[in-house]
C-alpha cells in the first residue's frame, strides 16, 4: 500500500485479514499510526496485525492502560492508545521511543498529531463507508 492508496474493506473479518497481509509490507520495528473515529476499526485492524505475528490471545484497545505489550514469536508488538495524550512529551515520558525501537511492530491509535515525530512511520486513516470501512494510507 503506497501513500494515497485507498482500500474498501467489507467487514471485520476482512479487516483482520487486511491487517495480517499488511504485516508483510512493514519492516521490522515499523511504527504504524491509525487515525479514525470511534468504531472505524482501528483495534480490529490491530488484532489482525498482532495475530499475524503469532500472538494467540485477546487483543483489545488499551484505552485505559494507554499501552499494551504483546509477546509474539516474531518479537513484541506494542499497542498504544494516544486518545488522551495531548503533547508529544507524554509519549516520551512513557518511553515510547525506546519501546518502539525494540518492538517488532508498534501500533499507535489516535496518534496522528505525533506522526511527524517518528520518521518512516506509516499513517493509515480508517473511515466508515456505506459498504464497510475505507482505509487510506496518508503517509
Amino acid at each position: 500500500m503506497q501513500p494515497g492508496d485507498t482500500l474498501l474493506i467489507e467487514d471485520e473479518s476482512a479487516q483482520r485479514a487486511f491487517g495480517a497481509s499488511l504485516l508483510a509490507h512493514l519492516a521490522p520495528h515499523a511504527v504504524l499510526f491509525l487515525e479514525g473515529e470511534l468504531g472505524a476499526g482501528k483495534t480490529t485492524l490491530t488484532q489482525g496485525l498482532i495475530a499475524a505475528l503469532g500472538f494467540e490471545g485477546l487483543v483489545s484497545s488499551p484505552t485505559y492502560a494507554l499501552m499494551q505489550l504483546y509477546p509474539t514469536p516474531q518479537g513484541a508488538a506494542l499497542h498504544v492508545d494516544a486518545y488522551r495524550v495531548q503533547h508529544a512529551q507524554e509519549l516520551y515520558e512513557m518511553d515510547l521511543e525506546r519501546l518502539s525501537e525494540e518492538a517488532r511492530l508498534s501500533i499507535i491509535e489516535w496518534g496522528q498529531l505525533f506522526y511527524g515525530d517518528f520518521p518512516g512511520a506509516w499513517l493509515l486513516k480508517l473511515e466508515h463507508d456505506e459498504q464497510g470501512r475505507r482505509i487510506t494510507r496518508l503517509g
